[in-house]
């Protein structure tokens, strides 16, 4: 049977115009860092790039243990030297960002190794299963567990560039009033793909790590 994560684990429930605060358990990921605004043929889409490829090896090295699951949607941690630039101005080249694809816990170092191998000899290759090249940030992928902890989270309905009113009440108004202050990173889960949905009906989970105060 093939397990959904976004089906089966709690921390992927969200409600819009409602804020929750829960627990999220350590959580293995795939990640690639980078810098700046993301948008078609930037660092980010070549991050991503690179992700897919390896996450795809891993499913199909877990389906011959018989563990099938859902390649899970694609999240990422975002900050800025200064968080008011999601809020106020969006200034998108002050963004850092690490994109991610969950990784289930029995996916193993050793497993992830052999996968980013096989990417790359499949690139060489020209397999049609695979990119023609190698992805550009394929080095740049690693396997790394994240550990949030405490976090309140939303569910976000419409543009990416219409979060800046909600993350503001979140940050400023819900936290505070709840007697927690933020810590860790922004962590958003896309559970479409913005360029198959149309801006309006795009469903973004918003998530701040959060500490009492």
């Amino acid at each position: 049977m093939k397990t959904d994560f976004k089906k089966t684990l709690d921390a992927y429930k969200a409600r819009h115009n409602e804020f929750r605060i829960l627990d999220v358990p350590p959580q293995q990921y795939l990640m690639v860092d980078g810098h700046g605004a993301p948008g078609e043929g930037s660092e980010y889409t070549t991050a991503i790039a690179a992700l897919y490829p390896v996450a795809y090896t891993l499913k199909f090295a877990s389906e011959a243990l018989d563990r099938d699951y859902v390649v899970p949607p694609l999240e990422a941690l975002w900050w800025a030297e200064d968080m008011a630039a999601f809020t106020t101005g969006r200034d998108k080249s002050q963004w850092g960002w690490t994109v991610m694809l969950l990784t289930p816990e029995w996916i193993t170092e050793q497993m992830f190794q052999d996968a980013v191998t096989v990417v790359a000899a499949k690139s060489k290759t020209g397999s049609s299963k695979t990119p023609d090249s190698l992805p550009a940030d394929l080095g740049k992928v690693r396997l790394e567990t994240l550990a949030e902890g405490l976090c309140v989270q939303t569910l976000h309905l419409g543009p990416y560039d219409d979060e800046a009113e909600i993350l503001a009440q979140l940050h400023d108004e819900f936290i505070p009033e709840q007697g927690l202050r933020m810590t860790g990173k922004h962590h958003e889960i896309y559970f479409n793909d913005f360029r198959k949905v149309e801006a309006s009906k795009l469903r973004t989970l918003l998530r701040q790590p959060v500490e009492r105060a």
